[in-house]
């Protein structure tokens, strides 16, 4: 053999020597880190004595199997003895949501026992928190017990309420119609308007103001509510406001606008749904007020009216005659308007009650219009009779007569338009002849 071969054979030689040497220390190396591992790894014990969830008996039974199905691998089948462990064990530990309705969870439970769902609930709240489990979670968990509805509701039985409007569409109601307690509405209207009526004459005792300067408020007031489309019950209110104020109050011109504005906001804030700002009724007083001012003169009536704000008034005595005798519309809105018109002249008119007031222009709208008067039924109803009517409904007639020549003409102009059926235009009756 050359000494080149055996050159080359030793060469190769000892590259197979280092190869292995490497091997040998790699593995070596390797063994230490292997049983490192190994000690990582659950010993199989562990796998092996897993339990399957039976029934739930006890709640210390309850608070072992859930510890240990806890651990349980979901991948590996479970051995059932019976069918009831069975179907606790197919269902997940922990699926009970909280803000889930009940109907839900009983939907996801189906298949178990009501009293057993209790106890699972119960023991999960415990297990998930060191607290002490309220019995409020007890109860919001609880399943519901099943209810037979029948299809057609039993309406034999005498029931306090009206199930009219449920039997068919075509029934409306009426809130204002209530005819079981309508005497009872008119006996408390009747008592409330003697203690909530302004001082008869209280005009006299007023140094710096006149009838006429309070004409040209109302009047004001009118456009007012035209101008924000407001009831006219909030009308009426704001008129009755002032009255009642200027009986106890001495006022100078200059803040005689300033009452009648805190007064509208008042009776605005009262009646209406959306009652318009302060800042808007500063705004109609082209900003002759603050809106301090304002304020503080609602502070001042409210405590001069003694915060009783809920004041009979025409408008709602009107409303309890049109339901009790109806008539045309026409003839309501006529009776609207001549109730309006006795709010401008304090004189004669504030020695009416409002309920006669209401009445005298009932009468006069029915016998301008279709020459009734006033009808058996309101006599009975009220207590009024045409005599004990009559001085008030010439007062109204002399000034429905007048009423085209009168300063203040707002009233006038509100009832000419198409929704209130253009009443101001009709021509009062020269001469009354009651029935």
């Amino acid at each position: 053999m050359s000494s080149t071969h055996r050159s080359q054979t030793g060469s190769t030689n000892d590259f197979h020597n280092n190869q292995e040497n490497m091997l040998s220390r790699l593995r070596g190396s390797l063994k230490p880190r292997a049983a490192e591992n190994q000690e990582n790894i659950p010993p199989k014990q562990a796998v092996t004595q897993r339990t399957v969830l039976g029934s739930l008996q006890s709640n210390q039974r309850g608070k072992a199997t859930t510890q240990r199905a806890s651990k349980q691998d979901s991948s590996q089948p479970l051995s059932c003895k019976n069918e009831d462990s069975c179907k606790v064990s197919k269902q997940p530990t922990f699926q009970i949501h909280v803000d889930e309705p009940d109907g839900a969870c009983v939907k996801k439970h189906r298949g178990v026992e009501a009293p057993k769902v209790q106890e699972v609930v119960v023991e999960v709240a415990e297990e998930a928190s060191p607290l002490k489990v309220d019995n409020a979670v007890t109860r919001l968990r609880q399943p519901l017990a099943t209810l037979n509805i029948p299809t057609a509701m039993d309406m034999s039985f005498d029931s306090p309420m009206d199930m009219s409007l449920m039997e068919g569409d075509d029934k409306t109601a009426n809130v204002t119609d209530v005819p079981e307690y309508a005497h009872e509405i008119h006996t408390y209207l009747r008592e409330m308007e003697v203690k909530s009526r302004p001082r008869v004459g209280y005009m006299k005792k007023q140094p710096d103001i006149t009838n006429s300067m309070r004409a040209i408020l109302v009047d004001w007031l009118v456009e007012v509510g035209e101008e924000y489309k407001l009831q006219n019950e909030t009308l009426y209110l704001a008129v009755n406001y002032i009255d009642r104020f200027l009986s106890s109050m001495s006022v100078l011109r200059g803040k005689l606008q300033l009452v009648g504005t805190a007064a509208m906001l008042l009776a605005s804030k009262f009646e209406e749904i959306y009652p318009p700002e302060v800042s808007e009724f500063v705004y109609i007083t082209d900003d002759t007020y603050t809106k301090k001012q304002v304020l503080r003169m609602e502070q001042l009536v409210l405590k001069v009216l003694s915060f009783d704000l809920a004041a009979p008034t025409i408008n709602q005595f009107l409303t309890q005659y049109f339901l009790h005798h109806s008539i045309g519309e026409q003839a309501q809105s006529l009776a609207m308007y001549l109730g309006e018109l006795s709010l401008v002249d304090s004189d004669p008119f504030l020695k009416y009650l409002p309920s006669q007031t209401a009445a005298a222009a009932y009468i006069l709208a029915n016998a301008t219009l279709t020459g009734a008067s006033w009808p058996n039924s309101l006599v009975e109803k009220t207590g009024y009779t045409v005599e004990e009517l009559k001085p008030c409904v010439e007062d109204l007639h002399q000034m429905y007569l007048n009423a085209a020549q009168h300063a203040q003409q707002s009233i006038r102009e509100k009832y000419k338009a198409a929704k209130h059926q253009e009443v101001s235009l009709i021509d009062p009756p020269a001469t009354l002849q009651f029935e």
